[in-house]
């Protein structure tokens, strides 16, 4: 069967509806028990998706599923692929898996599909994006591998995807951050938008800074962008002071300096090694030229 991957990112352009029409068939995907076989894996030999863009898994939210699987069993079954002889490798369904293991369950219940690398990574980061419960850091995440595996420039995965250029723009900026702020964004620490103002400070060191006050006193988005203001207003009122103003030069006298040290230049070429020196006072332009009688 083939992926309905290879034709989402196939060549030509799509139109927003046929793209929403190809994630829902993903979505689909674990549903499919009605027309693939349902078998039972070792849970021991089943491993994680190794493209799952979500880095950070809410164990709160995994030990409440663990419960109403164990009080109502599996619903749907979770999607694997041969990894090698012995093991499995998940597609899709990874927070059961993670929840069945809590309960030491010994079997999943799975339908195997036969895909490749490329489309198992493409499958598992559009089910996370479309879920939307991925961190500003895990979704720039996978845009970037999406760009990577299918060659696609950001506004060709922002079709593809159904929304805005800026946004994947903007998602992607991110990963420009210091390691360290973007670990905060992936535990909710800070939030997208407080990382957003934290671009516009070009220190790594100072964002860190930053990132811990906002911590330290809760400060929203506006407190932050007001303490940033306050950050980088007095260094740019001191460069604007140390540039020194340059003097407006009208047309005819920037010829007549051009003439005069293309002149010189000519001279140089021809063997005599001028001394010029040059000064600008309020009244005039002064040019004093050297020329020594004896060669050196």
């Amino acid at each position: 069967m083939k992926s309905p991957f290879s034709r989402f990112f196939g060549g030509g352009e799509k139109l927003v509806s046929e793209v929403k029409n190809e994630v829902e068939e993903v979505e689909q995907l674990e549903n499919s028990k009605t027309t693939e076989e349902v078998v039972k894996i070792p849970i021991d030999k089943v491993i994680p998706n190794r493209f799952q863009p979500r880095a950070v898994f809410d164990e709160e939210k995994i030990e409440e599923l663990s419960r109403t699987i164990h009080t109502h069993g599996v619903i749907q079954p979770i999607v694997v692929r041969h990894f090698d002889e012995e093991r499995y490798e998940i597609i899709a369904g990874e927070r059961r898996y993670r929840a069945m293991k809590k309960l030491n369950w010994t079997e999943v219940p799975a339908i195997v599909r036969n895909l490749n690398d490329k489309e198992t990574a493409s499958i598992a980061l559009i089910e996370n994006l479309q879920r939307e419960e991925l961190t500003a850091i895990e979704e720039a995440l996978a845009y970037q591998q999406l760009l990577e595996l299918h060659s696609l420039t950001q506004e060709a995965l922002a079709q593809r995807l159904g929304k805005g250029q800026s946004t994947v723009a903007n998602k992607l900026r991110l990963l420009k951050l210091p390691q360290s702020v973007q670990e905060a964004i992936l535990k909710r620490e800070i939030t997208e938008r407080h990382a957003r103002a934290l671009i516009s400070i070009k220190d790594e060191e100072t964002q860190i800074n930053i990132v811990n006050l906002i911590k330290e006193n809760d400060w929203n988005v506006r407190q932050l962008e007001d303490y940033i203001q306050q950050l980088t207003s007095p260094k740019e009122e001191e460069e604007k002071k140390e540039k020194p103003k340059r003097k407006a030069i009208s047309k005819d006298i920037r010829i007549a300096l051009n003439t005069i040290k293309q002149s010189l230049s000519m001279v140089t070429k021809s063997g005599i090694q001028l001394k010029t020196e040059e000064e600008d006072t309020d009244d005039y332009y002064q040019i004093t030229v050297k020329i020594p009688k004896k060669k050196a």
